[in-house]
């Protein structure tokens, strides 16, 4: 686990920095106390969620003594996905909301991510006050917080998934795989999909602490694509460690990303829901998906990769529907942020309105031949404005002859670059995304 900074998903580690420490949490909860209390209407009340991460309930702990101490009444919700914890601080009118989660990284990452009181992220000034706040000498409230653990979180949660719904709204006849990434969804998910009426196999629903993301969730779905394929079952769900992100799995073992499931929602919407007026996608978002959209009328953006870069877009175009290859999906027409359950829910209200298993209804969109690789870096700063680098994507770009495109993006989240070529030949794509990944490799890792 590594330093803290603010990023476009909340405090993160950041590789070759000092280890986030329980007196970094401790002092972080004090300066966030200080910055929220009665900074925004509600009662004096911050909430505290998690996902299944052994070190979590260190920090939690921290956190909580530190916004005590700032004077601030804490409730405590347990592991909860993080658009739950988004959802419950809407329903406290909390000052703000407080997850505890490296999302779908490996288990001994952890970090922080802040909601507002109205379930959206924190704006970028009260995080630098926030930060502003750590350098000074910490100071206890005349008046210090109490803390609650809030037993009915799950619970309130279950149904508020639920009551996204239209009344009447069955799944009954329906076999899902629900692969929880033994992370926060592990609780949660399989309730909503059983009580709407499917039968549940649920998949990684057993978290103790380190196994969260291991060989399970959306970024590795092989599991559940044997078991769906096992079973015959009419297709698998698979979510993040944290709950904010959906891949599915339809009734051949087929993985459907992010850019498809946006598709068949907004295929849906244009058809049936009274209409899409656009969709946000992001620098990553598949070619295939920006044609497909516009064949139906439907217009198309790109935002800068990150879920708030995708809901400022949004935003400022009026729109209701955006996302992410990764399957990070915003519904903004149901709530504040990317919700796994909610667009997992929205996707199986569209197959049965259309009448066709998944497999069928996302053949309306044909993908663009994409490799992206993963390098590994050793810091973000010498991979800006590196000579080399800048000429070896040119180089590929000429290759592709205005046919194509070339992206390198350092993650957010993890020490690597991602290096993605897309174009018309499948083979071609493959060899040069290989190519121009072993020159940024050798120079940056």
């Amino acid at each position: 686990m590594t330093r803290k900074y603010f990023g476009t998903d909340g405090i993160r580690g950041e590789v070759g920095e000092a280890p986030i420490t329980p007196d970094f949490m401790l002092k972080l909860g004090w300066a966030a106390g200080r910055v929220l209390v009665n900074r925004f209407s509600g009662p004096n009340l911050i909430l505290i969620g998690k996902d299944t991460r052994i070190s979590g309930y260190m920090f939690e702990s921290a956190l909580q003594a530190g916004l005590i101490n700032a004077g601030v009444d804490v409730g405590l919700l347990g592991p909860m996905p993080t658009p739950g914890i988004a959802y419950l601080t809407r329903t406290f009118q909390a000052q703000a909301g407080i997850v505890i989660s490296a999302s779908h990284n490996h288990y001994a990452d952890n970090g922080v991510k802040f909601f507002s009181s109205n379930g959206t992220k924190l704006p970028d000034d009260i995080e630098e006050l926030i930060e502003a706040q750590l350098e000074q000498p910490m100071v206890t409230a005349e008046r210090l917080g109490k803390a609650r653990r809030i037993e009915d979180a799950a619970g309130r949660y279950v149904e508020f998934c639920k009551g996204t719904m239209p009344w009447g709204f069955s799944l009954q006849g329906l076999q899902i795989v629900v692969d929880c990434a033994n992370g926060a969804t592990y609780h949660i998910a399989p309730s909503v999909f059983s009580e709407l009426g499917a039968k549940v196999i649920p998949l990684a629903t057993e978290p103790n602490g380190t196994n969260i993301n291991r060989s399970c969730g959306s970024t590795k779905p092989e599991a559940l694509k044997e078991r769906v394929q096992e079973l015959g079952a009419d297709l698998g769900i698979a979510f993040d460690g944290d709950g904010d992100r959906l891949i599915m799995v339809d009734h051949r073992g087929e993985t459907v990303d992010g850019d498809e499931l946006l598709y068949v929602i907004a295929a849906y919407q244009h058809q049936y829901g009274g209409g899409c007026e656009g969709v946000v996608g992001t620098l990553m978002s598949n070619l295939g998906l920006e044609l497909a959209l516009e064949e139906l009328g439907i217009g198309f953006t790109r935002a800068k990769v990150g879920d708030r870069y995708v809901i400022e877009t949004m935003r400022q175009k009026g729109w209701t529907l955006g996302g992410e290859s990764s399957g990070h999906i915003i519904c903004s027409n149901v709530t504040t942020t990317g919700d796994g359950i909610i667009s997992a829910l929205q996707v199986l209200m569209a197959l049965s309105t259309i009448g066709a298993p998944l497999h069928d209804v996302k053949k309306g969109m044909g993908k663009t031949p994409q490799t992206m690789i993963n390098v590994r870096m050793r810091s973000k700063a010498a991979f800006e404005h590196n000579k080399e680098i800048d000429a070896a994507v040119a180089s590929v770009e000429s290759r592709l002859a205005g046919k194509g495109r070339v992206l390198l993006r350092p993650s957010g989240t993890e020490p690597v670059v991602r290096v993605m070529v897309e174009g018309q030949d499948k083979q071609q794509v493959k060899e040069l995304a290989q190519e121009l990944a072993a020159v940024v490799e050798s120079i940056l890792g």
